[in-house]
């Protein structure tokens, strides 16, 4: 896993990670809204992504929305990396990427509700009711 900030990614990473999350969030999970915004290239977001010849398998980015608290989001595994363990460790690089770029503030996540009990796994916990997001239910959820 390879962790960067916007401006040291190259212009392929770039295009690798822009294209992978039009695909899986815009195009496959039929979601139309800016994919790309501000956050990416924000001064302390951090991209954690792994890549195979060029390939995204998987991708989050870490950021800071408040000062009391970050957060992971975007996260991703790309179809023909799904069932092979990479979800688990991107997950783990994430996390440690927080933690160490960040502190020990809390790590904040808007999960998919059929994913809870996966982020439960890393210690997340759910805070609030499940509600809609780009008619995807969603839960917030945080690591304290």
């Amino acid at each position: 896993m390879q962790v960067k900030t916007f401006y040291q990614l190259s212009h392929d990473e770039l295009f690798a990670i822009f294209q992978t999350r039009v695909a899986v969030f815009v195009v496959e999970q039929a979601c139309a809204y800016q994919e790309v915004d501000d956050i990416d290239k924000a001064p302390d977001t951090l991209h954690v992504f792994s890549a195979h010849e060029g390939a995204l398998q998987a991708y989050a980015r870490c950021y800071k929305p408040d000062a009391a608290s970050c957060a992971i989001g975007r996260v991703l595994v790309s179809a023909e990396s799904r069932g092979k363990g990479v979800a688990q460790t991107l997950m783990t690089r994430a996390i440690e990427t927080c933690r160490s770029h960040y502190g020990q503030l809390p790590i904040k996540i808007a999960a998919q509700t059929y994913l809870t009990q996966f982020y439960q796994s890393f210690g997340f916990e759910p805070c609030g009711e499940a509600y809609l997001e780009d008619g995807i239910e969603h839960i917030d959820m945080i690591l304290p």
